[in-house]
């Protein structure tokens, strides 16, 4: 028992997880789906009667069942990782960035999965916190729907479809990632 909890705790190298997911990307492929986290969310507003109002969430919601399952499972997994499976060691980041973070005045950098001196509540009623957590999450939102989905969608699933727009949207991700963490986000710590 205590070598399936290491197995499952420790990072997976390249030659387990990618061929894993491969193997998924193919049986989507073979059953007619499409993977991609986003899509959830049009589906549960149709589920909840969107599609009487809006054509876009006017589909037959109950055949993305299983991304539904998916993601549950996602959410029900991350939790068990968090509360079980974790040693308590901090993220492995380089020193270069640790340093560089710091002098942001983020405090514990690596500690936790995300600052926590910017993601709690008591930092939503200020600006920086404001500009992190509510306008950051409106422009994943409208980024997600913009662009046709998400990271995982287009990068997985779009680009294992060979679909061209996928391949637009994840340069797309890349230059918009490089961009924010190079040029705006000392901008946005430095309030």
């Amino acid at each position: 028992m205590n070598n399936f909890i290491e197995l499952i705790s420790s990072p997976w190298p390249w030659w387990i997880a990618g061929p894993a997911i491969a193997l998924l990307m193919f049986a989507l492929i073979y059953f007619g789906n499409s993977f991609g986290f986003s899509a959830n969310f049009r589906t549960i507003c149709s589920m909840f009667g969107a599609g009487k109002s809006c054509d876009f969430f006017d589909f037959d919601w109950k055949k993305q069942t299983w991304n539904l399952v998916f993601a549950l499972g996602a959410i029900l997994g991350g939790f068990i990782a968090s509360q079980y499976l974790t040693s308590g060691d901090a993220i492995a980041l380089s020193e270069n960035t640790i340093t560089e973070l710091e002098g942001y005045g983020l405090e514990n950098v690596g500690a936790d999965m995300v600052p926590m001196s910017i993601f709690n509540f008591e930092a939503l009623l200020t600006l920086k916190g404001f500009v992190f957590i509510v306008l950051g999450g409106f422009f994943v939102g409208f980024g997600t729907r913009y662009a046709g989905g998400c990271t995982s969608g287009h990068a997985i699933s779009g680009l294992s479809d060979l679909q061209p727009a996928s391949l637009i949207a994840v340069i797309g991700f890349f230059i918009g990632g490089l961009t924010i963490t190079y040029f705006v986000l000392p901008s946005i710590l430095a309030l």
